[in-house]
Parts: structure tokens; sequence; C-alpha cells
């Protein structure tokens, strides 16, 4: 099984919990964030540590600026001797990378669109739904196509082998498996073939094969429809009706893309607010400014290019305000850890400054012996 088969399915299983497709893209979020919650302690632990040194790694590039050689092994030295890995805080974010990767490809998948991509959740009119579409409309026998439409298969198929059906059939390759015959013209049928090589099966059974039940999904408008296909030869071949596409601009997920920058803005502002009591270089605080405004306006710009699904976006948004409560959070933690260090501190530094008293001995005199 494969991962985004695991992946939809734990999103079934969490939407049957908390009662929809768009809570148990929230659940999700939260359990996600929470099993990284400790890395998400080390990130800010290493960000407010790397802010506290800079000025001394500053001193060190400029000491031996002109022997990188030297300069590295110094800048090593300084990391043992504080005990800090300049690489901590990059960690949560190489993880949820591939979360994130692996929730579009569930999300665009013919698994999650056959099985919730109609699905509703607040005012999201569908969850596997992006910026710009053509309207479609599932299962009802025909396909709203453009010219320059694609289709990819489910991976599991039904096929008839003589007398026995095989529920659950695979195919070698779904996303290569399905052609299309001549070009798309709207209007006029679309006409498909699997070569039966394609089918993951016995040399014995594709002999017997006569037809079989795909799912099939148009990449453009997300529609689906289950194609029947027939044997052909050494094709299996379906025809089915279109009509021309109407392009649609969906604005619920606009809204969304407008959320996650906002949301992402005060993530960041969140998180500069809390090294403020933190002194920094001038132009390295500067850079963290800019890089803070910047980067939101930059992926909130991309999103209105790339088709991220109304789904996806839902996760963002829910990890962005996620994070803002783990970073106060967080931070109101590592103040207290730091307050009870400085008072450790404090109570060496008043013990070694001290004066030592030394007992004098004082003797006893009997008045009787005066």
């Amino acid at each position: 099984m494969d991962l985004i088969t695991l992946t939809i399915k734990f999103l079934k299983m969490l939407s049957n919990i908390f009662g929809s497709y768009g809570l148990g893209i929230i659940a999700l979020t939260v359990i996600m964030r929470l099993a990284m919650w400790p890395l998400n302690v080390s990130q800010q632990r290493s960000m407010k540590t790397m802010q506290q040194l800079q000025p001394k790694m500053k001193a060190i590039q400029d000491r031996y600026k002109n022997d990188p050689t030297t300069m590295q092994r110094k800048m090593m030295e300084f990391y043992k001797e504080h005990k800090f890995n300049p690489m901590a805080g990059c960690l949560p974010l190489l993880i949820q990378m591939p979360i994130f990767i692996l929730l579009y490809s569930s999300l665009m998948s013919p698994q999650f669109i056959s099985l919730a991509g109609h699905s509703k959740f607040l005012f999201i009119n569908r969850l596997d739904a992006t910026l710009r579409g053509n309207a479609g409309i599932s299962q009802d026998g025909s396909f709203s196509v453009t010219k320059n439409d694609t289709f990819m298969l489910n991976k599991n198929i039904k096929v008839y082998v003589g007398d026995e059906v095989l529920q659950g059939a695979k195919l070698s390759n779904p996303k290569k498996a399905l052609k299309i015959q001549g070009d798309i013209i709207p209007g006029q049928p679309v006409d498909f073939k699997i070569s039966l090589d394609e089918l993951d099966l016995k040399f014995s059974q594709l002999e017997k094969v006569t037809k079989a039940e795909v799912t099939v999904t148009d990449n453009n408008t997300r529609e689906v429809e289950n194609v029947t296909f027939t044997r052909q030869g050494s094709i299996l071949a379906a025809s089915v009706p279109s009509i021309a596409a109407k392009s649609s601009f969906n604005v619920d997920v606009l809204i969304l893309v407008a959320i996650f920058g906002a949301t992402m803005f005060l993530t960041q502002k969140i998180m500069m607010a809390a090294n403020k009591n933190v002194q920094v270089d001038p132009a390295q605080e500067a850079m963290q400014k800019t890089l803070g405004t910047m980067m939101p306006v930059m992926l909130t710009a991309t999103f209105l290019f790339i088709p991220i699904p109304a789904g996806v976006l839902l996760y963002l948004i829910s990890s962005n305000i996620i994070q803002v409560a783990q970073t106060m959070i967080i931070n109101k933690q590592l103040d207290v850890e730091e307050a009870k260090r400085k008072a450790m501190k404090l109570q060496d530094v008043d013990l070694s400054n001290s004066k030592k008293v030394e007992a004098k001995e004082i003797k006893n005199v009997d008045k009787a012996d005066k």
C-alpha cells in the first residue's frame, strides 16, 4: 500500500471521528504539530541562542576573513563550546516539506477526488478545488473538456476475467496506462485505450479479460467518471461523451489564499517579537524584518499561480494558527528557563564576591584563676 493511499485512509478515519473531511484535515494538522512539538522547542531555542551568539560569531568571521580554513575551524570550536547546532532550526521545516507534498499529492489524487472531492467545509465548496479551473460534474456520464486536458486512472480497477470478477486489480503504472486515441474535441466523444500489458495479471488471466471498470479523472476539471472499457484485440477501449468545459474562478479558494498570507504574516511577526529583547546586529535585524514581510507576500503570490487544492490551503492555515499559539507558549517556557539561569548565575556571583570570615578562637578564662 502506497503512502498516498495510507494518507487518504487516515483522513477518512479522522473525518469519520470528527464528522467531516475539513475537520479531519484540521485534526491531522493538530496531530502533526503536536508530534513536532519537541522539534519546535529546539528550533526556537536554537534561534534565540544564535541571535545571542551572533556578535561573537561575527567577530570570529571578521578576524579570520582572509583565512577561510581557520575561520571554519574556529566556528566549529565555537559551536562545540556553546553546544550549539546551527542546523537545529531547519529540521522542522525539512520534516514539514514531505508532509506538505504528500498531502498535496493525496488531495489531487483520483482516490480522494472520487471519495471526497466534493466535500464542503464552512465556506469552501470543494476541498479538491484550485483557484482556477473548469467546471465539471462528476458521475454524470460525460466529461467537460478542453482540447488540452489530461486524464489519469485510479490505481485499483475491476477486471472481468471470463466468469470471474477481480475486485481491486491493479495497474502496473496508473499514471501512464491511459492513452487518448486521436485529439480531444469538446463536444465529441473522447476515445480512451489501455494496453492489456498494463494490467498486473498473469498471462493466463490476460487471455480471458473481457472488460474492465475504471475510475477516470480529468486532471484539469477534477471531474471523475466511472468508465467501462471493453476488449478490442490487445487493448481495452472506451468512448466517453464530452462537452465544452466552462472556465470558473473559485472565490472561496482566493479567500483561503488571502487568509494563508495573513496568518503567515502574523506568524513571522510573532516570532520576531519573541526575540525583540535579544541584541542582534542591525544589518541582521533589518534583513529579518525584510524577510518577515517579503516571505508571506511571495508565497501568497506564488499560490495565485500554482494550483493548490483548498484542502492543502486549509492545512497550511491551520498549521500557521497553531504555530502562533505554539510560539507564544514555547517562548514563555524559554523565558522561564532563562530567568532561572540568570537567577542561578546571580547567586553564584554573590557567593564568589562575598568575603570569607574566619572564626576566631575564644578562650574561656576561669575567673577563679585570676
